[in-house]
């Protein structure tokens, strides 16, 4: 853990907040840091510069600001900002990485914001830097002498790929409130659900041999086509056992993604390796979803004297459900006007449930624009998101 320089002095921060730029110069300073996460070597990139941006200004406004480094994760941080204290409390999440870009499909550079249409370009504008500068400002309308609880304003590491950030902080047991609201790009209409995703591997692995005598081989493509067919059937067991009316796609789904084998058609397939994509409902286990593709799956390599391996792809992303009836997604909805819904993204709301925070999704921006070129957001959002967060601390924070 490491800390920003102590501001002893209350009236040299009452003198710094004045230094804290306006929302249009913050986003523009976040929009230049570039903070990509990626699986690739080649574009990942450390969010320090933009964890260090962010601790600095709220330094300025009175936050007490900690610096935690992701374990195993080298050049990427989580930040924790407090503004007050007390046992309850709202905090206001947002990742700070984008994912990769293809600068040719851009028209405009992604590091530059740029106003057009009445739209600010740039690569995070919705997905999701745009939602600190709107959050600090939100936070200028109060002191720490104003709260009852305290204001925190979390920013994580690598939610476009592992999300270790938020994984980091459960594990650490912090921060600790009340309330939370993540500010993913949703139109500012809440979000109270989401689908969970798991990405698996399954590789059979038999013997090769001559094509013209299937007994001098074991043959492992034929083995992942018998799989193939108890995934489909397992898939339908899940879609008539549970649904969900609150989604867009009622049921949980299995995706065959990308299937690789063999090496000549004169030769007994000696190795088969199959990727797929599920996507669980609220309310179903992920590792009883594994058992359940196990009990399948084993009794095909063991019949057929193939070796199998199966494993996640990566550690998944659990499925997320609040309460209609949570205080907090009451909040949302009546200073909203919106009823809140599901959708079918996944976040880092399982991991800040897990700290015990009641736990809502809700940010300027669609998801529309996110991961695409040209991402940007409405003007008409940013006077709307200030106004609806500050509800959100006057009721949690007051």
């Amino acid at each position: 853990m490491q800390h920003f320089p102590d501001e002893t002095d209350s009236r040299a921060r009452v003198n710094s907040a004045d230094t804290v730029p306006g929302v249009r110069d913050m986003l523009t300073k976040l929009i230049s840091l570039p903070s990509i996460s990626s699986a690739s070597p080649e574009w990942d990139l450390s969010n320090e510069p933009v964890i260090r941006t962010l601790g600095e200004w709220l330094e300025a406004l009175g936050f007490l600001v900690e610096v935690l480094a992701v374990p195993g994760q080298p050049g990427k941080y989580n930040l924790i900002a407090t503004l007050g204290s007390g046992s309850g409390g709202l905090v206001l999440a947002g990742h700070t990485d984008t994912v990769p870009f293809d600068d040719k499909r851009w028209q405009s550079d992604p590091f530059t914001l740029t106003e057009r249409d009445n739209r600010w370009y740039g690569l995070g504008t919705c997905d999701m830097k745009g939602f600190f500068p709107l959050a600090i400002d939100a936070a200028r309308a109060f002191s720490a002498s104003d709260l009852k609880q305290p204001l925190i304003i979390l920013a994580t590491a690598d939610e476009e790929t592992s999300m270790n950030g938020a994984k980091a902080l459960a594990e650490a047991g912090k921060p600790k409130a009340r309330y939370a609201v993540i500010g993913e790009p949703t139109s500012l209409k809440p979000v109270r659900m989401h689908k969970g995703i798991m990405m698996e591997r399954l590789t059979f692995e038999g013997q090769s041999g001559h094509s013209s005598d299937p007994a001098l081989g074991r043959n492992a493509m034929e083995g992942m086509h018998e799989a193939l067919g108890e995934l489909l059937a397992l898939r339908t067991d899940w879609q008539a056992q549970y649904s969900n009316p609150n989604f867009d796609v009622q049921v949980p789904t299995l995706n065959l993604g990308c299937i690789h084998g063999g090496d000549n058609p004169n030769r007994i397939c000696a190795r088969c390796e199959l990727h797929f994509d599920l996507r669980p409902l609220p309310g179903m286990s992920m590792e009883h979803l594994r058992q359940d593709i196990l009990h399948r799956i084993q009794p095909v390599a063991e019949r057929r004297e193939l070796i199998m391996e199966f494993e996640p792809l990566f550690d998944g992303v659990p499925p997320f459900e609040t309460p209609a009836d949570a205080v907090l997604v009451q909040a949302c909805e009546q200073l909203t006007g919106h009823t809140a819904h599901a959708v079918a993204f996944a976040t880092e709301a399982p991991w800040l449930q897990k700290l015990g925070m009641e736990t809502l999704v809700m940010g300027p921006g669609s998801i529309d624009q996110a991961h695409q070129p040209d991402e940007f957001i409405e003007l008409s959002q940013l006077e709307p998101t200030v106004k609806i967060l500050r509800g959100l601390i006057r009721q949690f924070c007051l």
